[in-house]
């Protein structure tokens, strides 16, 4: 009895340990629960965004590659070639090398990298009458994207 009881141990044993190393569930969830309501689409964010350099939002896309685990530093696909490059605001998140070429849904901040047209990046005007800063955008840069929550969709 006993001889037929160990192969069978091992066997449920081995298939539950490959298991948890290949499979990444649909609905995984990393940092807060992404809000869903008003999604959009990764290669429709730079249009939304317009002249603005920051906006709060949810987008789907699909996972390029894996940069970095700790700290969930990852690449969306935002079509036409362009990279969206996201990180996590929490850096106690750590994401698995698996999320590359999955679909997934993430909420938080958007962000162009801009050129202030004086070099003063963090200055600002207080006294009226000065020249204001005016934002300009470079295209050839990257969007950023500072991750509150990650849903894994597909």
């Amino acid at each position: 009895m006993k001889l037929y009881l160990f192969p069978a141990v091992l066997l449920l044993s081995t298939t539950v340990l490959a298991q948890q190393h290949t499979v990444l569930p649909h609905g995984m969830i990393y940092g807060q629960k992404p809000d869903t309501v008003a999604m959009m689409a990764a290669t429709k964010v730079e249009a939304f965004m317009g002249k603005k350099t920051r906006i709060s939002t949810t987008i789907t896309g699909r996972v390029i590659r894996v940069t970095r685990q700790k700290g969930g530093w990852f690449e969306l696909d935002a079509g036409s070639g362009k990279i969206i490059a996201a990180h996590f605001k929490n850096y106690n998140i750590n994401i698995p090398a698996d999320l590359a070429g999955r679909r997934v849904i993430i909420e938080g901040v958007a962000a162009k990298q801009f050129i202030a047209d004086d070099l003063q990046h963090l200055a600002g005007d207080t006294v009226v009458g000065k020249k204001q800063h005016k934002v300009k955008t470079n295209p050839k840069r990257e969007l950023t994207f500072e991750v509150k929550g990650l849903l894994v969709d597909k």
